[in-house]
């Protein structure tokens, strides 16, 4: 007998707008007033897009709420109008999109002096985002007319909005011919020479942040979107710029003028990696590179390589004379000289340089001493896994014969397998005396494993074979008795300890071990990365692993 009752019921907020004099506020008091605005509530979207309450929601976002509200409750209509405007609705959209004078307002927001409010720049780069990708052509002509809005948007960088509003300039454009008169018109306001001149040693470091950041997004972006253009597309113009030998000299000579913060030298440094990524996984994130590898790559422009080889001497001195850092406090003690955030960086710059395999970068690399450099701080700085991953890719896997002086200056100059000897012996005798074993130790057995594998096949295995009949005879020697006795058993405790139910291996079959865990070093390098992205300044030093806790193998997912 249901049916004798009436089960439709009527909202609230339908029983408000009955009311001739209700009010915006009255409404947005209700909390499904969010829910009723998307399930397109016709009475409603008619009040709210009224002159009136359209320019009401507008300056709600725009402006600083009082102070002496509660600071709980001071946000609450800002950002309940901001979700109402970008709910994406068309009578919404359409109204705002098309009437100047609410544009304008939006844009006065940014005539403001630094900083901006972090919540009031999210909600009106929200809001423009939103326009910018549902009434694109009114919202582009609208910003195009103005001369300074670049400028503007540069000069509140050090908000994280402004970042998102660029990006959306750049990535949520269409149709193409729009995008690329978008792109144009970025281009001539020289928005990546503007940005680039933000990463300086004079600059605020949240700013400098911020542009490196922004620069690394649209070269990835403009990368990603040229892989999905038809061949007969004209190319993208910030790209080429990014990629010119200019635009990367302009970068180097703001990183290393007048006094070096480590500040424009990460950031700086982080654009140069993006410029060199080879290889990069796919948008449906970290996750699936260890099911489905690597979807994107991309061929470094030789300009890159041209512009920053004259400043190898430069990252050179960065190694040996970093920017001053005060000692710290890390989980194995008091570190007087930490390594740094600017030579873990100078490590990565090096791996990737090297991953390039251009003959000219390699030489000179060779030349300065640099892997001998880099393998003293792999020693010195022990538990710092960061810098033993970024080592350990600089001597792997010399695949290429143009690698053939790097293979020689290793064995010769940097005099790999003696190091790798003293050091084993050297933890050897520290645990036999009680002590913790060293942390770079995964590390160093991954390094003298690939020494072997190199040793038995591969494209310079004659030459590696060369190398280790060059060696004194004691040392030939003792490097026989470590790989058939000292490594062979290292690398069977560790495939025991991992799983169990694995047969045992030689050296000489790691290649062949399975693993759980990617062997793929480009695989670990993406996992590394994203680590280093997200970790304070003083967290590349503190950061540390006691072996006691973890077995050997664990030094692969660091």
């Amino acid at each position: 007998m249901f049916w004798k009752f009436d089960l439709h019921t009527t909202s609230h907020i339908d029983q408000l707008l009955d009311r001739d004099d209700v009010t915006l506020r009255e409404l947005m008091e209700e909390d499904d007033v969010l829910q009723e605005c998307k399930a397109q509530n016709r009475r409603l979207l008619l009040f709210l897009s009224q002159d009136q309450c359209m320019q009401e929601l507008v300056n709600l976002i725009t402006t600083e709420p009082p102070t002496d509200l509660e600071e709980r409750m001071r946000f609450k209509f800002p950002n309940i109008a901001c979700e109402l405007l970008t709910s994406d609705v068309p009578i919404i959209n359409d109204k705002l999109g098309a009437d100047e004078s609410l544009l304008e307002v939006l844009y006065h927001f940014l005539e403001q002096d630094p900083p901006l409010n972090p919540l009031l720049a999210s909600f009106f780069s929200k809001t423009i985002g939103n326009l910018i990708a549902r009434k694109t052509e009114q919202v582009i002509s609208f910003l195009k007319k103005k001369e300074g809005f670049i400028g503007l948007v540069l000069n509140h960088i050090d908000a994280s909005a402004m970042m998102d509003l660029l990006l959306r300039l750049i990535s949520c454009v269409e149709p193409a011919p729009l995008r690329q008169e978008v792109l144009h018109w970025l281009n001539e306001e020289k928005l990546v020479q503007r940005l680039t001149e933000l990463i300086h040693t004079g600059k605020d470091e949240e700013r400098q942040s911020n542009a490196s950041q922004t620069l690394c997004d649209i070269i990835r972006l403009s990368r990603d979107q040229a892989n999905q253009m038809q061949e007969n597309m004209e190319a993208d113009p910030l790209l080429a710029v990014l990629e010119s030998q200019d635009s990367v000299a302009g970068l180097l000579k703001n990183m290393f003028e007048g006094e070096r913060s480590e500040a424009s030298i990460v950031n700086g440094t982080q654009v140069l990696l993006t410029l060199l990524e080879t290889r990069r996984p796919g948008l449906e994130g970290l996750m699936d590179l260890y099911s489905q590898g690597y979807e994107r790559s991309y061929t470094v422009n030789s300009s890159i390589l041209n512009a920053i080889e004259p400043h190898l001497k430069d990252f050179q001195q960065l190694l040996l004379v970093p920017p001053k850092k005060s000692a710290i406090l890390t989980t194995v003690g008091v570190l007087e000289q930490p390594l740094g955030n600017a030579r873990l960086h100078m490590a990565r710059l090096v791996a990737a340089l090297l991953q390039t395999s251009a003959p000219s970068i390699c030489q000179e690399l060779c030349n300065l001493a640099t892997m001998d450099l880099l393998l003293d701080l792999f020693f010195k700085y022990s538990w710092n896994n960061f810098l033993h991953f970024q080592v350990e890719l600089c001597v792997d896997d010399p695949h290429a014969s143009i690698h053939n002086a790097l293979v020689a200056h290793l064995f010769q100059k940097c005099q790999l397998v003696q190091r790798i000897l003293d050091a084993w012996e050297e933890n050897d005798k520290i645990q036999a005396e009680g002590g913790t074993r060293r942390g770079n130790m995964g590390h160093l057995t991954r390094i003298a494993n690939m020494v072997v594998q190199n040793l038995e096949k591969g494209p310079v295995h004659n030459q590696i074979t060369d190398l280790i009949k060059e060696l004194p005879e004691d040392c030939r020697g003792r490097w026989e008795s470590f790989v058939d006795e000292t490594l062979r058993e290292t690398n069977r405790r560790n495939t025991v300890e991992l799983v169990s139910t694995h047969n045992m291996h030689s050296s000489s079959e790691d290649d062949d071990m399975e693993s759980p865990f990617p062997n793929d070093l480009s695989l670990q390098q993406a996992f590394s990365d994203y680590q280093i992205q997200q970790m304070t300044a003083n967290f590349v030093d503190q950061f540390g692993f006691n072996d006691e806790e973890f077995s050997e193998h664990d030094e692969n997912i660091k």
